[in-house]
């Protein structure tokens, strides 16, 4: 009985010793910080909005920076006059590039609530917008820097080493009673006692004053500057320094009538009458004019020689021709033999004058097909540009053989393009249609004409460019919107509005508040080649982030 209960109050003590000492190790110990409050920025900060412009008003270091915005569209406003009621009179703000203002406001860096009362001059117009910052208590002061929300874990006992003391004397007190009543095994006790003691001591005076909250920790980036960050409930805090990084622009959602149009896939291609091919009539080898082939690129004039075609000369045709030639010789000597005859007999009467002019242009006619025999063999084609334009193909190599009807180059006007589109519904006279590329960029078309012959079963339809076309190249792959003649009503916003979240939902950000944008799921569908119409997510007047919605998206 006596050696239970010895027993049990050792391992009590024991109990006792560890607990005791594993809470005076985690004295004043700090396992971290709790996920800061990203709702509010580093600097103390206020806003304020009228019908057209927007402000957001910022003090750090003792200097108030107002930042001016167009309401509707987010775009800085500068060379605006901007005055602040301090308590000695108005003081003028100094403008700053990107429609920043500042001024030193030392008044201003005292805990608590300050009203401003801002006059500006914006475009003319005047307009008093009331502003509220809130400085909170200084690290001095015993407050917390606004926006690094730090908190501790308590210390469940407090520091006291006479606590520790007893534990420990507990500690060897039950490990005594235990050698007393079991002698037997008194020397491993002893070892057990002997290794327990310095271990508790030693972890006691390790975590004595521990904290790993702040130990070589840096503070979270939140609260050391303005950065871009999401807030808990899924909105995205934007300073207005990162808005005017980031290019943000916004327009405000209007619901209006607008055309149906139906998407057609097409291709960039020259224009029939402004562009041609250049091709050798007779097979033969190429060689080059002087100066060169033409670059791809090149501007060329019509009749602009671009290349020589030399037709080949077989060995047959040439004994042929070698053989012709003689005869041709022949035939000329004889003629210009009876020409001299006649003409020295003219005189006499014997010969007529007709019969003289006769043998001339007999000779004359040998000699000429004499000459044509020469310039076969020697003479080359000479391709020329049938257009003014630029090369837009080349296939020339010197020394190359030409097949008859080879397209050796083609020359085109980059001025004049168009668009083939392929749709498998007839589309006749279709006025409004657009073309967008795979950079964003949207053309304007004119409808040409459509083909009565199904190509793959479906309907070549073309389309001429309208406006600059530069950068184009044919053969380039667009796609068409062309309008069918219905009208549909809703909200019409760019392309570059809509983004896809991380879980493929289609969103639009809204500008909610100065600084803060929200992210609202739409269903759109294509409106034409730059703008999509929101069917369902989304009510008029908001304001809609057009520029920059796709960097939103990323901020986390």
């Amino acid at each position: 009985m006596h050696v239970r209960f010895a027993a049990a109050l050792g391992a009590a003590a024991l109990a006792a010793a560890l607990l005791t000492t594993g809470a005076q190790a985690h004295e004043g110990h700090d396992h971290g910080e709790t996920p800061a409050s990203s709702a509010t920025p580093a600097a103390p900060r206020g806003e304020a909005a009228s019908a057209e412009v927007e402000l957001v008003a910022a003090v750090r270091e003792g200097v108030l920076s107002v930042y001016l915005d167009r309401f509707a569209t987010n775009e800085p406003i500068t060379g605006a006059s901007v005055a602040v009621e301090a308590p000695d009179g108005p003081v003028t703000l100094k403008p700053e590039p990107e429609g920043r203002y500042t001024v030193a406001v030392p008044w201003l860096g005292k805990q608590g609530r300050h009203d401003l009362l801002l006059t500006l001059t914006v475009d003319g117009a005047d307009d008093v917008l009331p502003v509220t910052i809130v400085v909170p208590s200084s690290p001095e002061a015993g407050g917390v820097p606004d926006g690094a929300a730090t908190h501790r874990s308590e210390r469940l006992l407090p520091a006291d080493p006479l606590l520790s003391g007893v534990a420990l004397l507990a500690f060897a007190l039950g490990v005594a009673a235990t050698l007393l009543v079991r002698r037997r095994r008194a020397a491993p006790a002893v070892a057990v006692l002997a290794l327990a003691l310095p271990l508790a001591v030693a972890t006691a005076r390790a975590h004595e004053g521990d904290d790993h909250g702040e130990a070589g920790g840096a503070p979270p980036a939140a609260a050391g500057s303005d950065l871009a960050r999401r807030q808990p409930d899924g909105s995205v805090f934007v300073p207005k320094p990162v808005q005017r990084i980031l290019a943000i622009r916004t327009v405000v959602s209007e619901a209006e009538s607008h055309g149906r149009t139906t998407e057609l896939p097409g291709r960039i291609v020259p224009d029939p009458n402004a562009s041609g091919v250049v091709q050798s009539s007779v097979g033969g080898r190429l060689s080059a004019p002087s100066g060169g082939f033409p670059r791809l690129g090149t501007a060329v004039r019509k009749g602009t020689v671009l290349a020589y075609v030399t037709p080949p000369v077989q060995r047959v045709d040439v004994s042929d021709m070698r053989q012709r030639q003689g005869e041709l010789d022949q035939q000329i000597a004889t003629v210009e033999r009876r020409v001299a005859r006649y003409r020295r007999l003219v005189g006499s009467g014997a010969v007529s004058q007709v019969q003289l002019e006769e043998a001339t242009d007999e000779l004359q006619g040998l000699r000429d097909r004499r000459a044509a025999l020469d310039t076969v063999r020697q003479e080359p084609e000479p391709l020329v540009a049938p257009v003014d334009g630029v090369v837009a193909e080349s296939t020339a190599v010197a020394g190359q053989m030409a097949a008859p009807g080879a397209v050796v180059f083609q020359v085109v006007d980059p001025a004049r393009l168009w668009v083939e589109a392929l749709s498998f519904d007839a589309v006749a006279g279709a006025s409004a249609a657009t073309a967008r590329l795979a950079d964003g960029r949207v053309l304007q078309l004119a409808y040409q004409g459509a083909g009565l012959a199904d190509r793959n079963q479906s309907v070549p339809v073309q389309f001429a460019i309208r406006g600059d076309t530069s950068g184009l190249r044919i053969g380039q792959f667009v796609t068409v919107q062309v309008g069918t003649g219905g009208r549909e009503h809703g909200l019409a916003l760019p392309r570059a509005s809509v983004v896809r979240s991380s879980s493929g939902q289609e969103v639009v950000y809204e500008h909610v508040t100065a600084e803060r944008f929200a992210a609202r799921p739409v269903r759109t569908t294509t409106l034409d080649g730059g703008r999509v119409l929101i069917e369902a997510g989304l009510s008029p007047g908001k304001r809609i982030v057009t520029q920059g919605a796709e960097l939103l998206d990323q901020v986390r």
